[in-house]
């Protein structure tokens, strides 16, 4: 209600923000400072539940770690990783088609951290959405925050590769292993390196490589001709 003429109106502090104070876990999910209170850890304490049952389970059974997979990530078509796998929440997790993580991987997902089609993460490979303030005084306050990773289509990840918050890695990259990948990476590129940088392009020159100058075998190769699109192009998506 408008306060009288040549009345100045009382504002509330609801006004002054312009809107209800924000909880922890809305400021987290905006990607603000924040701090894990027990609304937080409730909601963590689901994901270490779903952890437990898939870190344990036998591993031989491919169809029951599929479907405990499907049951943690907020979004997955096929995907499948080697246990042990850890994570805060999973839901913030999404991923695309024929995703495969191999042992041993974390993601810290405070954020969210959404990966493309036909994407492989090696083994001891980390992404992390997850950070604190430089500072002391700041960080000491127990204020953290996230930023979202986001990952390409036919993306491989090099084994005991960080990935740090906030990073964008293009489609059709290769990141080598052991590397800090602390800015964005282009698409159709080799990048190494701590911190991670583009060592040079991928052409169509590298299709019939395997591994430096071997180059793959005809029977192996003729398989692979067989589901090549013939008008495949660089700029076109695998």
């Amino acid at each position: 209600m408008s306060a009288p003429s040549g009345q100045k109106a009382v504002r509330s502090e609801k006004d002054y923000i312009g809107e209800a104070k924000m909880t922890n876990k809305e400021r987290r999910d905006a990607q603000m400072a924040y701090i894990s209170d027990e609304s937080v850890f409730e909601e963590q304490k689901i994901c270490r539940r779903k952890l437990q049952k898939l870190n344990f389970m036998d591993r031989s059974d491919f169809d029951g770690i599929g479907r405990a997979i499907q049951d943690l990530f907020g979004k997955s078509e096929e995907a499948f990783v080697n246990p042990p796998f850890f994570c805060d929440y999973g839901t913030n997790i999404e991923v695309g088609k024929n995703f495969f993580a191999n042992y041993n991987c974390t993601i810290i997902d405070v954020a969210k951290v959404k990966i493309g089609d036909n994407c492989q993460l090696a083994p001891n490979v980390s992404i992390y959405t997850a950070g604190h303030p430089i500072h002391p005084v700041s960080r000491n306050s127990l204020y953290e925050y996230g930023k979202e990773v986001t990952i390409g289509d036919n993306v491989w990840i090099g084994g005991n590769t960080v990935i740090c918050p906030g990073v964008h890695i293009g489609s059709n990259t290769v990141i080598g292993a052991g590397s800090v990948v602390t800015k964005d990476i282009p698409d159709w590129c080799v990048a190494a390196g701590n911190p991670c940088r583009v060592l040079r392009e991928i052409t169509d020159d590298d299709m019939r490589k395997l591994f430096r100058d071997e180059e793959i075998d005809e029977e192996a190769w003729e398989e692979i001709a067989k589901g090549m699109n013939p008008i495949f192009e660089r700029d076109q998506e695998i």
